[in-house]
C-alpha cells in the first residue's frame, strides 16, 4: 500500500492476534501512512489480510524486509524480536516491541504514554511495551503517584485466556462445551509453562501465568513487579502481584491495593482519575455500576471503579481495574506511542 503523505510502517506478525488489532488500531486512528507492510513467519507467507478495505499480501519478516520503514511494531514473539528488531533499528526504523525482549534492557525505554511518554525521547530504535496487565495497572495508579506519591502496590489479577493466544481461547470454548455436554474435557494449553501438566480452564480459575521462578513468584509476577518499577522510575515503590487465569476470552481486570505516601481526599482521587486521560471510572456501588471484562472488551480505555478506603491503613486505597488485553494491553499502547513519536516528532524522514 502505497501514497504520497504519511509514514512507511511495518507490522512484523500481522497474521497473529495482536498483530491483527495493529492493524486494525491504525485503520480506526486513520494513522498518517505513506506505506504499509504486513509481515510474517515463511508459512504465512501469500495470505493476505485487509486494510481500510484494501488486500495486502503477506511478506516474510526479514532484515530486508526493512528497508525504507520508518515505524515497525514487532508482535511476533520474542525470538523474533531479538533477531529483527536490531536489523530494522540499523535501516532507520523505530521499532516498537510487544514482547519481553527489551523491556528490561536500561538502554531500551519502556513506555506507557499517559505515564512516561518523555521516555521515548531517549530511544536507540528500540522502544518496549510493557506486559498487558502493567499497563493498565499503571495507566490508573499515575495521577495518584503524581499527586500523592506511592509507597506499596498489591496487585492480583484475573487475566483472560486471549492473553495465552489464540489455541487457548478455542480450548476454552471447547471445554465449555465439552462440560456442557458431559463430555471428556481435552486439556493441551494451559497453564503456559515449562511442565508437561495441563488443567481445565472452563469453569476454574489456575493461579498461574507463565512459568515458576525460584523466589515462588512467575514470571508473569516479576514482570509486572520488575516494570512498574522501571516505568515509575522509582526502584523505592514495593510492588508484588498474584496473577491468575480466568475463563474470560477478553479483557484483565485487577484487584489492586495501594499505600500512598501522603493522605487523601478520597472525592479528590475519583476526580484525579475522571479527569486522567485514557481513564474511565465506573465507581457507583449504590447502582452496582464497576468496571467489567465483558464491557471493557473492544475498548481502548481504562476502566476503574470500586474506589474504597482502607479499613485500616490511614493511607491505604483499594480499587478494581479493568481492560482490553488485545487492546490498550498491547495493539493500542504500541499505536499510541507511534502517533506520540508522530507528535514529537522523533521520526527520521
Amino acid at each position: 500500500m502505497e501514497k504520497k503523505n504519511g509514514y512507511h510502517v511495518a507490522v512484523v506478525g500481522a497474521t497473529g492476534a495482536v498483530g491483527e488489532q495493529m492493524l486494525k488500531m491504525l485503520e480506526q486512528r486513520q494513522f498518517p501512512l505513506a506505506s504499509l507492510k504486513v509481515l510474517a513467519s515463511a508459512r504465512s507467507v501469500g495470505q493476505t489480510v485487509t486494510f481500510n478495505g484494501e488486500e495486502l499480501t503477506i511478506e516474510e519478516a526479514t532484515p530486508e524486509a526493512f528497508e525504507g520503514v520508518q515505524i515497525a511494531l514487532f508482535s511476533a514473539g520474542g525470538s523474533v524480536s531479538k533477531k529483527l528488531a536490531p536489523e530494522a533499528a540499523k535501516r532507520g526504523a523505530i521499532c516498537i516491541d510487544n514482547t519481553s525482549a527489551f523491556r528490561m534492557d536500561p538502554n531500551v525505554p519502556l513506555v506507557v504514554p499517559e505515564v512516561n511518554p518523555q521516555a521515548m525521547e531517549q530511544h536507540g530504535g528500540i522502544i518496549a511495551n510493557p506486559n498487558c496487565s502493567t499497563i493498565q495497572m499503571v495507566a490508573a495508579l499515575e495521577p495518584l503517584r503524581e499527586k500523592y506519591g506511592m509507597e506499596r502496590i498489591i496487585v492480583s489479577t484475573y487475566q483472560a485466556v486471549s492473553g495465552a493466544g489464540a489455541k487457548a481461547i478455542q480450548e476454552l470454548h471447547d471445554q465449555t462445551e465439552a462440560v456442557l455436554h458431559g463430555n471428556e474435557v481435552k486439556k493441551e494449553i494451559l497453564p503456559v509453562g515449562s511442565l508437561p501438566q495441563k488443567y481445565q480452564m472452563a469453569f476454574n480459575a489456575i493461579p498461574q501465568i507463565d512459568v515458576f521462578l525460584e523466589n515462588g513468584f512467575t514470571n508473569e509476577e516479576m514482570k509486572m513487579t520488575r516494570e512498574t518499577k522501571k516505568i515509575f522510575s522509582d526502584e523505592t515503590i514495593a510492588v508484588s502481584a498474584t496473577c491468575v487465569r480466568v475463563p474470560v476470552v477478553k479483557g484483565h481486570s485487577e484487584s489492586v491495593y495501594v499505600e500512598l505516601k501522603n493522605e487523601y481526599d478520597l472525592a479528590e482521587v475519583r476526580s484525579l482519575l475522571e479527569n486522567a486521560p485514557g481513564i474511565v471510572v465506573q465507581d457507583n456501588p449504590e447502582e452496582q455500576v464497576y468496571p467489567m471484562a465483558i464491557d471493557a472488551a473492544d475498548k481502548i480505555e481504562t476502566f476503574v471503579g470500586r474506589l474504597r478506603r482502607d479499613l485500616d491503613h490511614p493511607r491505604g486505597l483499594h480499587m478494581w481495574i479493568v481492560s482490553d488485553n488485545l487492546l490498550k494491553g498491547a495493539a493500542w499502547n504500541a499505536v499510541q506511542i507511534a502517533e506520540e513519536l508522530v507528535k514529537r516528532n522523533l521520526i527520521k524522514e
